[in-house]
């Protein structure tokens, strides 16, 4: 008889076991493609929003940590650390421009919203932001708010809206154009009357800052940190240590999933295991026909790599349409939440599911080695006279 055939009469030949232990590694391979999705989509989000940032140079207080670090990207709320006399003297440095930011936070509808004091009129032309409603508030303008696209839409933000913050009455003026970044849920409101409103003493809480020329970061950085007390990121440390926080994360995910696939190896040894005491008869007769013991070792490797073949399969196309529903829903924590969850969800790239495929096959082959080595050694007539 055909391998192939006799291969195929023998699995589907038990479907239930066939299923089950076919459910195992497909389970784990999707869970495998789930979570390289979210990790892919997390470090590709997480480079947008540093480009979006659109400095060169962060400027934060002493002493604060990674985590701290993330909440720059992501516009949450974030100490007023840095006194006015420290602002005044970076401003002071030629070949730079500052843009002070003042992070905090207020309340919609009794629900947590991160509101930013920034210079306006500076910051869209930095970010090139347009509006999808209203205008940016004038200069005369001293409680005009623009808001992010996706705050505006969740909380009904229309052009007029009056919204109360610390006491005082803001208007809505401008509802920006989708960026696709932490600024679609923040609240934008001018740099004085943040921090008037907020008592803060003049403190802001960072300050981006862009160099006239780019092959001077490093002089520029130690030109800060000599002139004033503070700490200073290059835009790629601040990035590198984003990505590590996230990265860190990823990783001891993936490493889960990935002993999920090894554990569904142990069901495949044993589904093969017990192939071989039912099948003994099988091998003894095949044995008897000539056939040698390779060829009985091939029969069950290659009914093992099947396994691995069919449920890689199966596992990269359901897990990629599960991540396209499911990750937004798991990057919703306090770690990536300066990520709109809509656009975390991706495809990983081919050359990532060949990767998987393959090590599914390979995993299965070499679960079903032990079992094939067992029967290869039967005897025909050990196989034969079992009973």
């Amino acid at each position: 008889m055909n391998l192939y055939k006799l291969v195929f009469r023998n699995l589907l030949g038990r479907k239930n076991r066939f299923i089950f232990t076919l459910s195992g590694i497909t389970l784990g391979i999707i869970a495998l493609v789930v979570l390289i999705s979210l990790g892919a989509g997390l470090q590709t989000q997480i480079h947008k929003q540093a480009n979006d940032l659109g400095a060169n140079l962060i400027v934060t207080a002493k002493g604060w940590c990674a985590y701290e670090q993330v909440k720059v990207l992501s516009g949450k709320q974030l100490p007023d650390a840095i006194p006015p006399e420290e602002l005044s003297k970076i401003e002071k440095i030629q070949g730079i421009k500052t843009y002070p930011y003042l992070t905090v936070g207020s309340a919609i509808n009794n629900e947590p919203v991160s509101v930013t004091g920034a210079r306006i009129t500076e910051i869209k032309e930095l970010k090139k932001w347009k509006t999808a409603q209203g205008d940016f508030p004038k200069a005369s303008d001293k409680y005009g708010i623009v808001a992010g696209s996706a705050i505006a839409e969740n909380f009904k933000l229309n052009i007029g809206k009056v919204i109360t913050l610390r006491g005082k009455e803001f208007k809505v003026t401008g509802i920006l154009e989708a960026t696709g970044t932490g600024d679609d849920g923040v609240l934008f409101i001018d740099l004085d009357t943040a921090r008037e409103a907020y008592e803060t003493k003049g403190r802001i809480s960072f300050i981006g800052i862009k160099v006239d020329d780019i092959n001077k970061v490093d002089y520029y950085s130690n030109l800060i940190t000599d002139s004033a007390n503070v700490a200073v990121l290059s835009d790629r440390q601040l990035l590198s240590s984003v990505l590590s926080v996230v990265s860190s994360v990823s990783t001891t995910l993936n490493i889960i999933a990935v002993i999920a696939v090894l554990a569904a190896s142990f069901g495949i040894i044993n589904t093969m295991l017990t192939a071989i005491y039912e099948r003994k008869k099988e091998i003894g007769i095949l044995k008897s026909m000539g056939s040698s013991n390779i060829q009985i070792f091939n029969i069950f490797v290659v009914e093992s790599g099947l396994y691995g073949l069919i449920g890689g399969v199966l596992g990269l196309l359901i897990g990629t349409l599960t991540a396209f529903f499911i990750t937004p829903l798991i990057a919703q924590n306090e770690f990536t939440a300066f990520i709109r969850s809509t656009e975390v969800s991706g495809i990983i790239a081919t050359s990532d599911m060949m990767l998987i495929l393959v090590g599914s096959i390979i995993v299965a082959i070499l679960s079903g080695i032990y079992p094939a080595l067992r029967a290869a050694k039967l005897t025909p007539v050990e196989a034969i006279s079992y009973e």
